[in-house]
């Protein structure tokens, strides 16, 4: 699934929903091988304008220090043998008060994941725009909820290629903004996955292609940068995309990808290692080699887990893989699973294009999958940290062709699915 990406327009600013990717739709076309009930969302409210000079904006403090002197959240490290039950959210739309107390008292989420995108706080060398985050940082500490931000994409100015497909040409710039950002918010962040998807050239575009060796020195630069400024905020690996091309160019199978990735040293730079699913057609128990038991095989109407099998299609045989890889070089390293979920079309007269898997999951089934998969990477232990993907995309995106809308568990107009409940209700 790719980033979210919010692109900034001369003076207006349009946020646009997504899982990834620059002005198209979240989570673009996946790389796989050849309700009843009141709204408990407040109406998206317009971002705030970006302006020049002494206008509406406010500027940032002079000195780049942070918004809040001190937490009022949680302060502890995060214990090592308990398992995070987090949400993603695109609480950078909206007001970030609501999304905050939901995901907290109604959902009973001990986590919170949001993107941050670099490019959009740190549009030249000199601007740094925080107004867009500040209130979700704030208020995700006001209401005792662990951050997760995921930073990812480079300015444009500091690439050659001139664009935001891939890391800074100097790493250094990452660097320093990761210290900005950590000095913006002291004590509010605790945890940071190091970008997002480097298996894919849409992501990690670079003059040396899809190199795991070069991604690990990015991640060393980024670890060494965050546990000197703060040592207790949790480094995640950028997750990797499940997928079944493995061309070295455009795509990186990502088992190939993780075993060179931790031949290089990433577990030295790391404390969980990062993964994404989004589970396609088939429930988080079935394994790739075993659809053909599943009881939709018959009926699917997107055959690729069942007409194609491949280790890509499966939640259950990629996340047991990934683990299974990561402790055979550390018995003790674990999984932090960022982006995880099953999309669901029911209700709506479209899908986005090329995810017709959403068609073949009812809403109790995207409801029943996960709880289930929380419940299995739980029980695993080989899980420290999980993030559903996604809260409140549903109604913070153009409608049922964006990707991240099938996913949410709220619908277009802000009110809850099944996924809502079952997830609220589920034991944690």
């Amino acid at each position: 699934m790719r980033r979210l990406i919010i692109v900034t327009f001369s003076l207006l600013v349009l946020v646009l929903a997504a899982c990834g990717g620059e002005s198209e739709p979240a989570t673009s076309a996946p790389i796989f091988p050849p309700g009843d009930g009141d709204p408990i969302v407040a109406s998206t409210l317009p971002p705030p304008a970006v302006v020049s000079g002494d206008q509406d904006a406010e500027p940032p403090p002079a000195d780049g220090g942070p918004a809040e002197p001190a937490s009022t959240g949680p302060v502890e490290p995060w214990p090592a043998g308990s398992f995070g039950f987090g949400v993603q959210s695109h609480a950078v739309v909206g007001d970030p008060k609501v999304a905050m107390d939901v995901t907290s008292n109604q959902l009973g989420m001990d986590w919170v994941k949001v993107q941050l995108e670099w490019p959009l706080v740190q549009p030249d060398p000199e601007t740094f725009q925080w107004f867009f985050y500040d209130g979700v940082v704030d208020e995700a500490d006001a209401h005792g909820l662990r951050l997760m931000f995921s930073v990812v994409g480079a300015p444009a100015w500091t690439r050659a290629a001139g664009n935001e497909n891939g890391p800074p040409d100097d790493y250094a710039h990452y660097t320093a903004f990761l210290s900005e950002l950590i000095n913006r918010y002291p004590g509010k962040i605790h945890a940071i996955e190091v970008w997002n998807e480097q298996n894919l050239d849409r992501e990690w575009a670079t003059a040396n292609g899809l190199n795991p060796s070069d991604y690990v020195q990015f991640l060393s630069q980024a670890h060494a940068t965050i546990k000197t400024l703060d040592p207790n905020i949790i480094v995640i690996s950028g997750a990797l995309a499940p997928t079944g091309i493995h061309d070295g160019v455009t795509s990186y199978d990502d088992f190939i990808y993780l075993d060179e990735a931790l031949a290089a040293g990433l577990l030295k730079y790391a404390d969980c290692v990062g993964a994404h699913h989004n589970g396609y057609n088939i429930g988080p128990d079935v394994a790739f080699d075993q659809t053909g038991s599943d009881p939709n095989a018959a009926t699917a109407i997107f055959r690729g887990p069942f007409d194609n099998p491949h280790h890509s299609w499966s939640f259950k045989t990629t996340i047991d893989t990934y683990a299974q890889k990561v402790q055979a070089a550390d018995p003790n390293k674990k999984l932090c699973v960022t982006e995880f979920g099953w999309a669901s079309s029911e209700g709506y007269d479209s899908f986005p294009p090329g995810f017709e898997f959403a068609q073949d999951n009812t809403l109790d089934e995207q409801a029943q999958y996960i709880v289930q998969a929380f419940q299995q990477m739980r029980d695993s232990g080989d899980v420290w940290l999980s993030f559903l993907f996604n809260f409140d995309f549903g109604n913070k995106s153009g409608g049922p062709t964006d990707d991240p809308v099938v996913y949410s568990i709220i619908d277009t107009s802000g009110i809850p699915r099944p996924a809502f409940g079952a997830v609220a209700d589920m034991p944690k």
